[in-house]
């Protein structure tokens, strides 16, 4: 091949592979700029609100008056003490109702569970409506001893109803009366015996889960609320010992005047000393938790005779775990109350004194509720003279049957 062709064939392939290289170039770059594109576009979420204003338009709506504009606060102090009078008013009215309905609450929820907790229910008997718990208008526990056999035969031949009469008392009047005594500390004893066959003769013991004991009344006083709230549904729930007389209508007819007020703790309210002496009587362990030496103890019910409403019940019960108990038992049962809203009554009919007070009195139409002698916290000697008090200071015979509740 002559030297011509050669050059003319080296010349040629040299402006095709120019142009290739050109094109390849081309090609490399709009791909390079289409993949750069889609890897630095990111895609617009949903979710994500895009302003629709631009900056420019923002401004001029501020400089046309249509920006944001800040509310002027009105910082009169008179305005503001005002204002904070009545959101104080609002909150304490507020905390009075929580109170009152966590209270009705837990009546309810105790009711409940002594319907529910009694037996089994099937699930025939679950579709069908539970028959409703009667409501009584009051639980009346004397509270006794061991020991104290002569004063229950006492107090059965006086003012408390015995036999058909007391189980007449519980159907037309709603009232309930029972004795109340736990165990002994060797339970099944000839003690828990005695009363066993006691109360198959009467019928009229209340039976608690508590050993017996002089210091332990403030926890027998707590089991007995307990126990009693949880048997029967009453407006009213009452503590008395059984070295006093009482006159169960005038009972009645005195809690029934004070039934539409909440959480009522009625009886005969005193203040005495914090004993911090060894060996005394009444001496209180714990006194330092009531300040200097020479207080007194805040206001509560003498431990003769007190009623409380069944909210206040239904709250022992339920927190009965929590409530501490000092030495003294109508101090505990204050010192529970005296954190709550509750309303104290000062009826000094609940505390009258034996003959000639409780006689004088009654004489007067001023018939006392309960009747005994402060010396002895409770009438001295009274499986004795309970007869006497009954015969000068008790309520007409029939009086429990003519009153109406």
């Amino acid at each position: 091949m002559s030297t011509k062709m050669k050059g003319e064939i080296f010349i040629s392939k040299s402006l095709v592979s120019k142009k290739w290289t050109l094109l390849l170039c081309f090609g490399s770059f709009c791909f390079g700029i289409l993949f750069t594109d889609r890897m630095w576009n990111i895609p617009e979420s949903k979710d994500i609100a895009r302003p629709s204003v631009t900056e420019a338009e923002r401004l001029k709506l501020i400089s046309e008056g249509c920006g944001p504009k800040t509310k002027e606060v009105n910082r009169d102090p008179q305005a503001l003490f005002g204002e904070v009078s009545k959101t104080h008013s609002a909150i304490q009215t507020l905390d009075k109702t929580i109170s009152s309905l966590e209270m009705e609450l837990a009546a309810a929820r105790s009711a409940q569970e002594s319907l529910t907790n009694s037996a089994p229910i099937s699930n025939d008997v679950e579709k069908k409506q539970l028959p409703r718990k009667r409501r009584y208008l009051m639980v009346v526990g004397i509270n006794t001893a061991f020991s104290s056999r002569k004063r229950r035969d006492s107090v059965r031949t006086t003012w408390m109803p015995s036999g058909e009469k007391r189980k007449k008392l519980e159907e037309e009047k709603g009232i309930i009366i029972r004795f109340v005594i736990g165990h002994s500390a060797t339970a099944g004893g000839i003690l828990d015996r005695s009363i066993e066959a006691e109360d198959k003769k009467h019928g009229d013991f209340l039976r608690l889960d508590h050993v017996e004991g002089y210091l332990e009344l403030s926890g027998k006083t707590k089991t007995y609320f307990s126990t009693a709230v949880s048997m029967w549904d009453a407006e009213f729930y009452v503590k008395v010992d059984d070295d006093v007389h009482v006159n169960i209508a005038t009972l009645g007819e005195t809690l029934v005047r004070h039934r539409k007020k909440p959480r009522l703790y009625i009886g005969c309210m005193k203040s005495g000393p914090v004993l911090s002496q060894k060996g005394v009587r009444y001496h209180e362990p714990e006194y330092w938790k009531f300040g200097e030496n020479g207080n007194k103890y805040f206001r509560h019910a003498t431990g003769q005779l007190y009623a409380i409403s069944r909210d206040l019940a239904s709250y022992i019960s339920l927190n009965q775990r929590v409530l501490h108990k000092y030495a003294n038992e109508d101090v505990t049962l204050g010192a529970w109350f005296i954190g709550l809203d509750v309303t104290h009554i000062d009826d000094r009919r609940l505390c009258c004194g034996t003959p000639p007070d409780c006689e004088w009195k009654a004489q007067a139409g001023n018939i006392c509720v309960a009747s005994f002698d402060w010396t002895c916290s409770g009438i001295c000697r009274s499986a004795d003279r309970i007869k006497e008090v009954h015969k000068r200071c008790g309520e007409p015979e029939n009086a429990i049957w003519k009153a109406r509740f």
